[in-house]
This record gives structure tokens, sequence and C-alpha cells, in this order.
């Protein structure tokens, strides 16, 4: 008997709060939450990135993603750049760099415990049904 959709998004869950809790368990002692991290990770991979887009990328309000950019820049994580118009951008400073490519092993070796201990070919698989499933952004 297949599993119903409920069984289904249920392990999807479970897996995520897995991923989450471990990764916070550990990135704690980088000095780090995993939603700090998920903000270093974007800003390093969108540098341009307003402060918007940052809460776009990262499951956040607007309002919680500038109280959470004020203390990382409190933190030394952070610093305010320069841009065009009045959006407000943010840039890694070199600490903010290390801590990113820090916890970025961090979240690779928590991955790797679950995810990780799948095939090429059924990570393949897996992703091609989560993001088709997930449907357009």
């Amino acid at each position: 008997m297949s599993p119903s959709l409920q069984e289904i998004g249920l392990a999807v869950k479970r897996l995520q709060w897995r991923h989450h809790r471990e990764a916070n368990r550990r990135l704690a002692e980088h000095g780090l939450s995993l939603v700090q991290w998920d903000v270093l990770r974007h800003l390093h991979q969108h540098p341009d990135a307003t402060l918007h887009t940052l809460a776009n990328l990262t499951f956040q309000t607007d309002q919680s993603m500038g109280t959470l950019a004020r203390r990382m820049i409190e933190r030394g994580l952070l610093r305010r750049a320069e841009g065009p118009g009045r959006a407000t951008r943010h840039e890694l400073t070199g600490d903010g760099e290390r801590a990113f490519e820090a916890g970025s092993l961090v979240v690779e070796s928590v991955l790797a415990e679950t995810i990780g201990t799948l095939t090429e070919a059924e990570q393949a698989v897996l992703h091609g049904l989560l993001t088709r499933a997930a449907g357009p952004r």
C-alpha cells in the first residue's frame, strides 16, 4: 500500500526538522544559528541582495530580517553596503565570510548523514521530485 499524502508530507517535515535541530546544535559551537548561517549563505551567493530579497530567500519578514541583520552587524558578521537607490544592502565582513565557511562544513556534515546516504542517482531523483512538488517560486 502506498503512503498517504499526509504520511509523505510528515516524512518531509521530519527530515527537515532533523536537519534544523542538528544543524542548530552544531552551528552553536561556532556561535551561529541556522537562520544566521542561511543569511550568510545567501549573501555569499547573492552579494547585491537587498534586505527585502534576503528576507524572501530566508523565509522571514522584512522586519525580522532587519532585526537579524542589525544583530549580525553588531557581531561583526555583516556591514551595511553602499548601493544605488534607497534599498538597504549588506555585505559579509571577513568574520562573516569565515563564519559562512565554517557553517557550510557543519551543514554539509548534517546533510551527509541523511541525504548523503542516498546514491547520486537517488539524490538526483529526490531533488527533481521535491523541486517539482514545490512548484514555481
